[in-house]
This record gives structure tokens, C-alpha cells and sequence, in this order.
């Protein structure tokens, strides 16, 4: 893999992450298992039948956990020591023929995204868990699903729009982080002060 490549999977698959790690992890291990692409070497593990079903059957777990209000929060709230680890973890391999430097550069920069994409996840899921619909909430887990799958491959099939796109969805992460815990603010002064 040329640099570019390298860091388009590295943010692709760091931001995805950091949205929901077991369907980023199964889908490059099923893209490389069928052929579709062709993992760096630090990577091909993924494609083990063994990792694709803890993988898989994670992934099922985290689908079922993301659609019960308030579960996900704590189900959040514990990824958070998890998916940006993780996130640095893949990168880190998937750089392994670049030197060390830049391998590092690469964990620490997917482990970043990660924790931003995280972020904003939990918050947005925090702040739609207040609505008493349960709609809302699944809807923002379907989308955070396409979205985690649809940008892993994405990393692996178009590097260069990948580094853009993740770009935008990094500086929009950003100012909802920033919106959201305004808000947070603002709830928590009038619930203090009536």
C-alpha cells in the first residue's frame, strides 16, 4: 500500500470505528475474504474465520444493544475505552510496511478520529434517548451501521475521497460535539436553578 492508501484506510476505518467497531472489523475481514480486496499484511488476520464470527456475532450483539434507549448509553460509555484503542490498533497494522514513525503517526491520528466519531455518537445517542419515541433512536443506529460499513469500504476502494470525506465528517463531528454539549449546558443550568 502507497501512503495514501495507507492513510485513507487508517482514517476510513478509524472514523467507522469509532461508530461501531465490529461491523468495521467484520466488513474488511469479509472483503478480504471474498476477494474483493486485498488487506495489508498486518490485516489479513481479519479475514480468519475465527475473527469474522466474534466479529459477526459482536456485531450482532451492538445491533440489538444500539436500539434499546438508555442500554446504549451504558453500552457507549463502555466503548469508549474500546473503539479508539482498537481504532489505533488497525491503523498501526495496516501501515506495517511503513516505518515505525509513521506507523505510530497512523495509531495515533485513527485512534483521534475514532474517539471524535465516538464522541459525537454518544452524545447524539444521549441526546436522542430524551425524546420518548423509540424511532429516533433506531434510525440513528440503522444510519450509524450503513455509515460505518459503507466507509470501510470506502477507505479500502477510494483512499484519496475517503481522506476527504472523513475530513468533513470530522469538522462536522466537531461542531455538533461543540452544539451538544451547549445544550448540555444550558439543561443543567435551568435544572439547578428550578
Amino acid at each position: 500500500m502507497n501512503p495514501l492508501e495507507t492513510l485513507g484506510l487508517a482514517l476510513g476505518a478509524g472514523f467507522s470505528s469509532g461508530l461501531n467497531l465490529y461491523a468495521t472489523v467484520a466488513t474488511l475481514g469479509l472483503l478480504q475474504r471474498f476477494g474483493v480486496l486485498h488487506l495489508p499484511p498486518g490485516l489479513q488476520i481479519l479475514s480468519h474465520p475465527w475473527v469474522l464470527g466474534i466479529a459477526l456475532a459482536l456485531y450482532l450483539v451492538e445491533f440489538f444493544a444500539d436500539k434499546i434507549p438508555y442500554f446504549d448509553t451504558i453500552w457507549d460509555a463502555v466503548h469508549t475505552f474500546i473503539r479508539p484503542p482498537a481504532a489505533a490498533i488497525l491503523a498501526y497494522a495496516a501501515a506495517g510496511a511503513a516505518s515505525p514513525e509513521w506507523r505510530w503517526g497512523a495509531a495515533l491520528i485513527a485512534g483521534g478520529v475514532a474517539l471524535t466519531s465516538h464522541g459525537t455518537k454518544a452524545s447524539a445517542r444521549s441526546a436522542v434517548n430524551a425524546s420518548p419515541e423509540p424511532l429516533s433512536n433506531w434510525i440513528l443506529s440503522f444510519g450509524e451501521d450503513v455509515l460505518a460499513v459503507w466507509l470501510t469500504w470506502m477507505a479500502t476502494a477510494h483512499p484519496l475521497a475517503t481522506i476527504i470525506i472523513v475530513a468533513t465528517l470530522v469538522a462536522l463531528s466537531i461542531f455538533l460535539l461543540y452544539h451538544l454539549f451547549r445544550f448540555a449546558r444550558r439543561a443543567l443550568q435551568r435544572l439547578l436553578t428550578s
